[in-house]
């Protein structure tokens, strides 16, 4: 499904399902600190029904599904909830997935106990969202939001490919990354109140294949370039990876959460 917003890329068209297979193998790359900080927090565990919105490939059901809790994850892509399916299948997990937008979610009110939005929180129609969200949760529910990214300034090598990705999607505004709290709109804040945040670096590891899956796998070169684009990119990104890269390497991220309470 083509998306064009015109608060991400200066409008520039994607489409996650021309990267998804890569997706489900390149971008399962949360380290083990990053699920403890959720189930340290009481949050996605056994007893729990939780709603993971904009779920992709299914990562953090996935990753979360040994800790308990009941998990249905929704995404706008239907090759995403496709290759969710398949690794969850895979793995012997009962988690319910489904291809819709999340402004068009309908369940029942007071379905869950926590809501998890993950590396998507920015692409939603939040007038529309968040009063649903909240009508989604039971009293006392939770909405947790997700981030990882690396940090281009400090990481030489992050800061190489990025350099690349920009050289053939300029309008990418997924650049420049930094440490900050995740933002939340205004309009939130009439259903939920902010219970928490935190933020934290993370040396997430890498072979020189899987940061190159990594960086294809984005709405900045796979989702969103051409196959001329595509082709010239990744020539350029492997050569720059076997002139600057071990074989292996960690990349410095940083992670942050937020943890929203409904009113």
């Amino acid at each position: 499904m083509e998306i064009k917003d015109q608060r991400i890329d200066s409008g520039k068209a994607f489409d996650w399902g021309k990267t998804s297979k890569e997706y489900a193998k390149y971008r399962d790359i949360y380290p083990e600190k990053f699920y403890q900080k959720i189930v340290e927090r009481g949050l996605c565990i056994k007893g729990q029904k939780v709603l993971d919105i904009g779920t992709g490939t299914g990562v953090i059901p996935r990753n979360m599904y040994r800790y308990g809790a009941e998990w249905t994850g929704t995404d706008i892509s239907a090759e995403q909830i496709e290759q969710a399916a398949i690794l969850a299948d895979a793995g012997g997990m009962n988690i319910s997935f489904l291809a819709v937008p999340t402004e068009q979610l309908n369940f029942p009110e007071k379905s869950f106990d926590v809501i998890t939005a993950c590396q998507c929180f920015w692409y939603f129609d939040h007038q529309k969202v968040m009063p649903m969200l909240s009508g989604f949760l039971k009293e006392g529910g939770k909405l947790l939001i997700l981030y990882m990214a690396w940090l281009p300034k400090e990481d030489s090598l992050a800061g190489k490919s990025e350099d690349i990705i920009l050289k053939y999607n300029p309008l990418w505004s997924g650049a420049g990354e930094y440490r900050h709290p995740i933002w939340i709109p205004d309009c939130a804040y009439e259903y939920f109140e902010l219970e928490e945040h935190e933020e934290y670096d993370l040396s997430v590891p890498f072979s020189r294949e899987s940061w190159h899956g990594r960086m294809r796998a984005s709405r900045g070169v796979g989702a969103s370039l051409n196959a001329e684009e595509l082709a010239a990119w990744d020539a350029q990104h492997k050569k720059m990876l076997e002139e600057n890269a071990p074989e292996t390497f960690e990349v410095l991220h940083y992670a942050a959460l937020a943890v929203l309470r409904k009113r």
